[in-house]
């Protein structure tokens, strides 16, 4: 009964209208981001990061930003079907067989094969984000000091794990991560620290800056360097109508890929680019004539797809629950809650239930808007496709330097946005992922604050992290996770993938 009461709550919230229109600006924005090669949701989001303190309603701004997350898993597989180039990194896969598909005339049933999946995922995920929440949310009320901790040291091995390529480069990572959030200030004694002697840091590193710095402006630098080796060959996409064949073909890798996805968005660093990767491998696996995958099998544009968008959407539940972000996009989504004044974590869902409840209900009303609103519109995002890249990057850095210097009207936000950007692209050419330095910098604070406190409770006595049962079972977990990736055969298997993804 409790379930029903809090989705008309959140119904009521989101089908306001000025939800339903930040809602609806979301998905269009989410999907057009997601059919331009090359902008990503990750670097939108931390672009648009300013524009959520000028929105005003925390409700709002949150569901725009949600909504931009899941429309890119839809509109990255556009790009990946029609010119074989994936919008998002997580349509990767896609490509594989839906550029196939394409190659044989059959890009509209390729196109909606990808729509329908996504929409049946989203949706059946977004309804196991509203039954596991709460009771998620009611154990987290029950974590002290050490269990959050432990919780934490998960979050930043998962992330590890997850990585692509050397485990010794995200490591690195997600130290350099963690040393970043320390500059400021010392948050028991005053102190200042690590900020160079530099005023305007003595609240820290702006996470905004950063955030546009890292993702934005260093994949603007990396995709001008590859602006002459894309190529837009888009012809007429007719008949989106998937045939009878085609359903019954669809249906188990949609059913599969819905159930993995769910599951592995939840963890810590994964998230929609695991599972769709991990989809594929699936459907391979089970397929009667794995031959036909690679040359436009339906099953490997049904699972993925299906897949990522489950992910997607799952991976609000460590966010909402627990104030953990489960990949990048949801530490941006941390950073937009801190910067309305919310404090993420299981209070969230107590203290402000409208907006716990209207993120989740929005999830449902975003994913009907996607699949109405994108097969018809498929013309007018395969003409962006034709817009060189050089024309929209002055525009795109221009608002990014508008956006960060207006949350503080402090000029040094900017040469962090600048330095940041370089140390971004520097980063990537050294096959560092920047995704576990963003997770180290976000949790960081939190995770030195539960620190110390926990050592204040227990008088000094580090065993409170392992005495106490939930703690205990975090850390093992947490080794357990670390041991399995420094195997050889694991280690090896990271390596490739990250070699075949590049």
């Amino acid at each position: 009964m409790d379930l029903i009461n809090n989705l008309q709550l959140g119904f009521a919230t989101a089908t306001t209208l000025t939800n339903l229109f930040f809602c609806l600006i979301g998905v269009l924005l989410g999907t057009l981001i997601g059919v331009l090669p090359g902008i990503g949701a990750t670097a939108t989001i931390a672009m648009l990061l300013p524009i959520t303190f000028q929105i005003g309603d925390p409700v709002s701004s949150l569901i725009m930003l949600a909504g931009i997350y899941y429309g890119a898993q839809y509109g990255g597989s556009t790009t990946a079907i029609l010119i074989n180039m994936p919008g998002e990194s997580s349509s990767a896969v896609t490509a594989i067989d839906g550029y196939q598909m394409a190659k044989r005339g059959r890009a509209g049933a390729a196109l909606a094969i990808a729509a329908i999946g996504s929409f049946f995922a989203g949706t059946v995920s977004t309804f196991l984000v509203a039954l596991l929440a709460p009771p998620l949310t009611v154990i987290a009320l029950k974590f002290g000091p050490p269990e959050y901790f432990s919780l934490m040291v998960v979050g930043l091995v998962s992330s590890i794990a997850l990585a692509h390529g050397s485990i010794v480069k995200a490591l690195a990572m997600v130290v350099f991560g963690l040393l970043l959030g320390l500059v400021g200030t010392d948050i028991y004694t005053g102190t200042p620290r690590f900020n160079l002697g530099i005023r305007e840091y003595s609240d820290g590193l702006n996470f905004v800056a950063l955030a546009v710095g890292l993702f934005g402006i260093a994949e603007i630098l990396r995709n001008l360097e590859n602006e002459s080796t894309r190529e837009v060959m888009v012809k007429k996409v007719t008949n989106l109508f998937p045939t009878r064949e085609d359903w019954k073909r669809m249906t188990p890798p949609v059913l599969r890929g819905t159930v993995l996805g769910s599951a592995l968005g939840v963890l810590p660093g994964g998230g929609a680019i695991l599972a769709s990767f991990a989809s594929y491998t699936l459907e391979k696996r089970v397929a009667k004539d794995a031959s036909e995958f690679g040359k436009g099998a339906i099953e490997g544009v049904a699972g993925p797809e299906s897949a990522n968008n489950a992910a997607a959407q799952t991976s609000f539940i460590p966010l909402l629950t627990l104030g953990i972000p489960a990949n990048p996009v949801m530490a941006l989504m941390i950073g937009a809650m801190i910067i309305q004044g919310i404090v993420p974590g299981p209070n969230v869902a107590t203290e402000q239930p409208a907006l716990f409840w209207g993120i989740i209900a929005s999830m449902w009303i975003g994913n009907l808007m996607l699949v109405v609103l994108n097969l018809p519109l498929i013309g007018l995002w395969v003409k962006l496709l034709t817009v060189p890249y050089y024309v929209l990057f002055p525009a795109i850095m221009t608002f990014c330097a508008i956006g960060v210097y207006s949350v503080n009207n402090n000029a040094y936000d900017l040469y962090a946005v600048a330095f940041f950007g370089l140390i971004g692209y520097v980063l990537v050419k050294l096959r560092c992922e920047p995704a576990p330095l963003l997770l180290g910098f976000v949790l960081g604070p939190l995770l030195e604050e539960n620190l110390r406190r926990a050592m204040i409770i227990s008088r000094g006595d580090p065993s409170v992290f392992v005495t106490r049962p939930i703690s205990a079972v975090l850390l093992a977990a947490a080794l357990a996770v670390l041991v399995v990736v420094l195997l050889p055969s694991v280690k090896k298997k990271r390596e490739e993938v990250f070699v075949e993804e590049s």
